[in-house]
């Protein structure tokens, strides 16, 4: 019988101090790799959702670099996400652990490497969602805990095989009920002068019965190793403006201010898919960048205390509507990909 502290996990929600990288048994678990090498402008995302519907479990698998352009996508019909520990597995084809990460998604699409030393999290009370991490029942939830490392393997990515060794590393987790906002929007960046630093940030708008909510939480290692946290109604509120091409985010906690500008048009970008967890089957919903710019601006009072400008930025608007109406732009079909029986 699950115990009381399985139960409320069950919700999507930690206690404070609780550790939210272990599986809750939510619908949607979903976990993100993403590798950023400036020397040769080439960036990496890796992603699997492990979604559990009425038939079982099965996963949302993505593979996606920049600048060759490449994707590739995958339904897949297992799915397994740790409950102990950070992992999930989708067959041979995706395994993810704190320390290493394989993909086989074909002999064009797979990845190899070990993470060591790892720059982590620091804050021990909450996550990335702040107090909203012990609130249950809260749609989609997000917690950044990974913000470096250091990074050995190898990448085949369509004819190119990559040498991922140093390679700058980011890692998040996202889980919620298996339903998305009606909009929302993401970012990561790595690949400032400053190689310690690392930025991201999510937000969306959500409907919860007659209430209508937006909000943007970011966190942002500064070189000198201290992470920033904004983002939460009432505590360090962030203003968001975006669209599928410009990102503009403004935010204060008590101590500092970040102000974030982010761009890149509109034919870079990818249109990826996000799980329907109990219909089983993906759909085209995102509008990823993943070699946008971002400029960056932390101010204490009047003071400039650090200023960071990325190449290499991962930019991302969501909502089923706008990736409809880019796919239709294109010229494409708009379909969704049935999960094959288990």
């Amino acid at each position: 019988m699950p115990s009381l502290l399985d139960r409320f996990r069950a919700t999507g929600a930690d206690l404070p101090f609780g550790d939210p990288l272990p599986a809750h048994g939510v619908p949607s678990e979903g976990y993100l790799w993403r590798f950023t090498q400036p020397e040769t402008g080439r960036t990496l995302t890796a992603l699997i959702s492990v979604n559990k519907g009425p038939d079982g479990p099965w996963s949302t698998l993505v593979l996606a670099a920049h600048p060759n352009g490449f994707l590739r996508t995958a339904v897949h019909p297992q799915g397994v996400a740790d409950p102990k520990r950070l992992g999930a597995r989708a067959g041979s084809a995706f395994e993810g652990r704190s320390d290493r990460l394989t993909v086989d998604l074909g002999i064009d699409a797979r990845i190899d490497v070990r993470i060591s030393e790892p720059v982590t999290w620091p804050h021990k009370v909450f996550g990335g969602a702040s107090f909203f991490q012990s609130i249950p029942a809260v749609a989609q939830r997000w917690h950044p805990w990974l913000f470096g490392a250091k990074v050995t393997g190898t990448a085949t990515i369509g004819t190119e095989q990559w040498d991922l060794t140093g390679a700058q590393v980011y890692a998040e987790k996202r889980w919620g009920g298996g339903s998305f906002p009606e909009t929302w929007w993401c970012g990561q960046a790595q690949g400032f002068d400053d190689s310690g630093a690392c930025l991201a940030f999510a937000g969306g708008i959500f409907n919860t019965g007659k209430l209508r909510i937006e909000t943007t939480l970011v966190a942002l290692r500064l070189p000198d190793g201290s992470v920033l946290r904004f983002g939460g109604p009432s505590t360090s509120h962030v203003r968001a403006k975006v669209d599928d091409q410009k990102w503009s985010l403004h935010g204060r906690n008590p101590r500092s201010g970040i102000e974030i500008e982010g761009r890149s048009p509109i034919d870079d970008a990818f249109v990826l898919p996000v799980p329907i967890a109990a219909e089983r089957k993906n759909v085209p919903a995102a509008i990823a960048h993943l070699g946008a710019r971002l400029d960056v601006v932390v101010r204490r009072r009047a003071d400039i205390v650090w200023r960071g400008e990325s190449q290499l930025a991962a930019l991302e608007f969501g909502g089923v509507d706008h990736a409809r109406a880019e796919i239709e732009r294109r010229g494409g079909d708009v379909q969704t990909v049935a999960a094959p029986p288990t």
